[in-house]
């Protein structure tokens, strides 16, 4: 019997991975408009796979300190359900951007070391969900999307007010045990699905999503 464990695959850019994915039981799937991601879309491309996802299945798009004029041109084309900020948005950008299009948002925020978990207080107040990240290094071209874990101990046995999602270095190996430890009822997975980077493979996503819902 499987849990209730909802998965959102990141960073499709083909239609016959984002099918592997709703096959699978993908409850959320997630669209990147951010140019220096191997991951990135074009807005038409982009609307080429919205429109193919059924009903019941969330369609996020996340960027990376966007400005309106982005936004509008994802919004104005692209059938959502959320966005997704995953650059260094303020609470009050956050404010912003639910007021300006109206849809669900939630603010990613990137975690290190305890030290770290005070940033998530201030978006708890104002995000409609939290994707808890792994905080990527200094240098690091990509705010996401780098394969990398942090750890998971610093969420233990912690409640948070509003529903959250844990990425960050997650693949079929480890995601039971991630799930174990932090109690998350929502993972994320981008690279961990990938034969190469922005390369998504069809039999990594079917066994990460049977491995989060046997957790």
């Amino acid at each position: 019997m499987t849990s209730d464990i909802r998965v959102k695959i990141c960073g499709l850019t083909e239609k016959r991975h984002l099918d592997a994915a709703v096959a699978a039981g993908a409850s959320y799937i997630g669209l990147v408009f951010f140019p220096k991601s191997p991951r990135n879309l074009g807005i038409e491309q982009a609307q080429r796979l919205a429109v193919d996802v059924p009903p019941g299945v969330a369609k996020v798009a996340l960027s990376v300190d966007a400005d309106n004029d982005l936004l509008d041109a994802i919004t104005g084309a692209v059938p959502l359900d959320m966005l997704q900020l995953h650059g260094h948005e303020s609470p009050t950008r956050v404010r912003e951007v639910q007021a300006r299009y109206g849809l669900p948002v939630m603010k990613a925020v990137g975690i290190a070391d305890r030290s770290d978990l005070v940033t998530l207080q201030e978006y708890w107040q104002v995000a409609d969900q939290i994707l808890i990240d792994a905080k990527p290094p200094k240098d690091a071209p990509l705010p996401g999307g780098n394969g990398l874990t942090f750890d998971w101990t610093l969420l233990a046995e912690r409640r948070w007010p509003r529903p959250w999602m844990l990425a960050g270095g997650l693949t079929a190996e480890n995601v039971g045990e991630a799930i174990r430890l932090t109690k998350a009822r929502q993972v994320d997975v981008s690279s961990g699905v990938e034969s190469a980077p922005g390369v998504k493979d069809a039999a990594l996503i079917e066994a990460f999503i049977e491995a989060a819902k046997a957790a």
